[in-house]
């Protein structure tokens, strides 16, 4: 890599900033999660064919992706924060893309199970140091837009990977699936070769590696606003992904979807939430992030009381389905990118600690729903819906109990 490149990003003072190609980069990083899931998850019913496996075990498959997502970012946070950003984020790129080929190769479902760990683990690694970049090089409303912003624009990868899922289960097999995510990953590792410069200088850095981590991680945690936005998108994400795990027995086994139908209504939902997170970029710094989260948890729990009566009493129509499954991918949109910055803006002075737990509560409470939401089989919804609401009424709690505003101290009058 010559300086020249590395030079196009400091300022004059020699130190790093934020840059389109920056953001670019760090869009193209996060769509691993989408990327690894939403081309995958049309093809859950021929997965569990192929490999001779139940709906539960796929549905594993997504579990130990996530698991390793949130091991990959509550490591990757402070050992980037120990030393630096840009070669741990080559490093993991690397390793994910690798894991993606045996997942293309993989002989049976325990070797998936497996492969998704080290697959989520990497892309982990690599979406947590992603966010600290910009949260290096970036603060207060712009932080909150910019973020916005990277969700926003990032949503391309949620509306285009299931397409691309359907078309290539058209033309080839799911397994070519795993080849592509591996070539995206090739192309990831160029891209922050070219463009993304060290954010975290050697003056800012943590020494102590873990050690170090568990006391910041300790000192994160005892800030109540933290932790309620941690509450926020934790419960908000596990709302979203008992939707993702089972949408496709919902929609296709119940309903009869094909999965190109299919793929094309989980894009359209995917555009919804794409759409919401860039306007909340829009009103960024002109209404309040509280009242936009609050308004997209709101959105998210109609849907899912609306999902659950349909569930019990109306046999789960395929219109009130469609409608509620798009509301919850919007809502989510409002809440998710919102409920992380503000959960940033609490610990501007460890930002990798900071990212690294978000993380790691995030994709903890996916991979917990994602099995769960499937115990009922392929013929009913209402373990679904329930998660919805439930994780809905979490993150609803985190914001207006937990994560309140102080209280302006009482003027005492003589």
């Amino acid at each position: 890599m010559t300086a020249s490149v590395v030079d196009v990003a400091p300022d004059r003072r020699g130190r790093a900033r934020l840059t389109a190609g920056v953001v670019a980069t760090v869009m193209f990083v996060t769509a691993i999660a989408p990327l690894a899931t939403d081309m995958y998850v049309p093809a859950f019913p021929q997965v569990a064919s192929d490999l001779s496996a139940t709906a539960t075990q796929v549905q594993l498959t997504l579990t130990t992706f996530f698991a390793g997502m949130a091991l990959g970012q509550l490591i990757g946070g402070p050992v980037s924060d120990q030393r630096g950003r840009r070669r741990p984020l080559i490093a993991a790129l690397v390793v994910m893309s690798a894991a993606s080929v045996v997942c293309a190769l993989t002989p049976s479902i325990g070797v998936m199970m497996a492969a998704r760990f080290v697959q989520g683990f990497s892309g982990g690694w690599a979406m947590v140091i992603g966010r600290a970049v910009i949260v290096d090089l970036a603060t207060g409303a712009r932080l909150v837009r910019v973020l916005n912003v990277i969700a926003g624009v990032g949503g391309i990868a949620p509306i285009v990977g299931p397409l691309l899922g359907a078309v290539i289960l058209q033309l080839s097999d799911w397994r070519m699936s795993f080849w592509a995510v591996a070539g995206l990953g090739v192309a990831m590792v160029l891209a922050v070769l070219v463009a993304v410069p060290e954010s975290l200088p050697a003056q800012r850095r943590h020494g102590g590696g873990l050690r170090a981590f568990a006391v910041a991680g300790r000192q994160v945690l005892t800030r109540r606003r933290y932790v309620g936005y941690l509450l926020v998108s934790g419960s908000a994400m596990a709302a979203l992904f008992a939707y993702v795990a089972t949408s496709a027995f919902v929609l296709q086994s119940m309903n009869g979807m094909s999965p190109v139908a299919y793929s094309i209504d989980f894009a359209l939902n995917a555009a919804g939430m794409t759409v919401a997170a860039l306007v909340a970029a829009r009103l960024a710094g002109r209404v309040a992030t509280r009242k936009v989260i609050l308004a997209g948890q709101v959105a998210a729990l109609a849907a899912g009381m609306a999902m659950l009566a349909g569930a019990l009493w109306f046999g789960t129509p395929l219109p009130l389905v469609v409608g509620c499954f798009f509301v919850l991918m919007t809502a989510q949109g409002l809440i998710g990118p919102n409920g992380g910055a503000l959960a940033s803006a609490e610990v501007p002075e460890h930002p990798g600690t900071g990212s690294a737990v978000l993380g790691f509560v995030t994709w903890i409470a996916a991979g917990t729903v994602a099995p769960i939401a499937g115990l009922g089989g392929e013929d009913t919804a209402v373990p679904m819906a329930s998660l919805m609401i439930a994780g809905t009424v979490l993150s609803m709690a985190g914001l207006l109990l937990v994560a309140r505003p102080d209280r302006a101290p009482a003027v005492r009058h003589a």
